[in-house]
């Protein structure tokens, strides 16, 4: 990557846009970090339950994350070209099409949360408290979607304060409802998502209203236009690809999770949330990169597409190293906050090591993801997902394979070994991720300007 000079406009442009992103980006991980520490004092076998449920939840929401990825970058361009009314319109017909989304998919995943829940592999007792825990908040998938897109609407306006304010009034209720529910109602794991349903449906109904208003300052009509609705659906087809090959790295892990049992599974369902939620911190730069990155392309400016990629680059890496210090600092307190199992204890603390030391990494690739996302890059980032996909698959069986040698004596040790070995697989998937980003955005052939790719 050739060298451009920075601005401190850029820094600045960057931290307006990036730290309303992080704290709201962090709302979905806090979720299932509130629901983690509530329902893992419930006992393990709900844990290693709620580990299946949220894996499929999230993967039921997050493979339509093109929802608010793909609509950032359509109405960034947009705006870049000086058409603010077609950023609008565009970001209505891709919560449109959330709704549309949503429903169908709530209503798969209610009727078969049992035979989903059984793909894991998972004991019989932590089963039952998995198709519980999904079938109740499979009600609040089209509220998650509609977030996505609304969320996404505002980021490509450039304005990250408004979905920062949803996500912080829907964490807190998430927090006291999941209380009253779970320990003043005694509803068990069912509480937990009741609450969990109840506020991200707040979360999609404030987002509307200021999407609404923002149509009427703008005299752009809220009605449905199927032709332009199907634009963005196949406009988000291959960022479709790319998510769904990244959850199927995700799902394949858990699986081989619920394969080593209920304390390796317990293990992994709170590192994997604490390793979201670093993910989601990692992620605002590259939100802010996806929103800059397509404004700059939309107004025709490679030279601050390219000084802004290497900044965000910098400071991606930089923030994963902060991460990862911090995460060391804390490996042996956070297991205590989700489980008083000390088995459990000590295989989360065994793998936290692991991700902590992988988070400059994490913060490398992801930026990269934004800028090329925001880029509108979307045929490459399948492709490269894929391949990703397909170059892990021998790394996590192979650990698979290792299960019954890794758990042989049936002691802590052996649970420790188990869950520090998944983590090292899913490092070497993050490698490869990053080799591949960086192969791409090194090149020019990305950055194709104007209002539409």
């Amino acid at each position: 990557m050739s060298p451009t000079e920075e601005t401190p406009s850029q820094h600045r442009e960057v931290l307006r846009l990036a730290l309303p992103a992080f704290l709201a980006l962090v709302a979905e991980p806090l979720f299932l970090l509130a629901d983690s520490a509530i329902v893992g004092h419930l006992g393990t076998p709900q844990l290693a339950g709620l580990g299946v449920a949220s894996a499929m939840l999230l993967t039921a929401a997050n493979i339509f994350v093109f929802l608010a990825y793909g609509t950032t970058s359509v109405v960034a361009r947009q705006l870049g070209a000086g058409n603010r009314n077609g950023a609008i319109a565009a970001g209505i017909d891709g919560t449109w099409l959330a709704v549309g989304l949503g429903a169908v998919t709530a209503v798969l995943v209610a009727v078969f949360a049992g035979p989903i829940c059984r793909l894991f592999g998972a004991s019989p007792e932590a089963l039952g408290h998995a198709v519980t825990y999904l079938r109740i908040s499979a009600i609040s998938i089209p509220a998650m979607l509609v977030v996505l897109a609304t969320t996404g609407v505002l980021r490509g306006l450039q304005d990250t304060k408004t979905p920062l304010l949803a996500s912080a009034l829907g964490f807190t209720s998430n927090i006291a409802l999941n209380f009253l529910f779970v320990y003043g109602f005694h509803w068990g794991i069912g509480g937990s998502a009741l609450g969990t349903v109840i506020a991200q449906t707040g979360m999609a109904v404030a987002l509307v209203a200021v999407l609404m208003r923002e149509a009427a300052r703008n005299h752009v009509t809220l009605r449905a236009h199927p032709g332009r609705i199907l634009g963005a659906a196949r406009t988000g087809v291959p960022l479709l690809i790319r998510t769904l090959a990244l959850r199927a790295v995700l799902l394949t892990t858990t699986w081989v999770a619920a394969g080593l049992g209920d304390v390796p599974l317990a293990a992994y369902q709170v590192s994997a949330v604490i390793w979201s939620f670093l993910v989601f911190a990692l992620d605002a730069i590259a939100i802010a990169a996806q929103a800059i990155t397509g404004k700059a392309l939309g107004a025709g400016d490679l030279a601050r597409t390219r000084s802004a990629t290497t900044l965000m680059i910098r400071w991606g890496v930089i923030g994963g190293v902060v991460l990862g210090i911090l995460l060391l600092l804390l490996h042996t307190t956070l297991p205590r906050l989700f489980t008083s199992d000390p088995a459990v204890q000590s295989a989360i603390a065994a793998a936290l090591i692991i991700v902590a030391l992988s988070q400059p990494l994490s913060g490398f690739a992801f930026v990269i993801d934004g800028v090329l996302i925001g880029a509108g890059d979307g045929p490459w980032l399948a492709r490269a997902m894929l391949a990703n996909f397909l170059a892990y698959l021998p790394l996590i069986l192979g650990v698979h394979l290792m299960g019954d040698w890794l758990l042989e004596d049936g002691s802590v040790r052996g649970s420790n070994n188990a869950v520090t070995w998944l983590w090292l697989a899913f490092t070497a998937f993050m490698a490869i991720r990053g080799v591949l980003m960086w192969a791409r955005v090194r090149t020019d052939k990305w950055m194709v300007t104007g209002a539409t790719r």
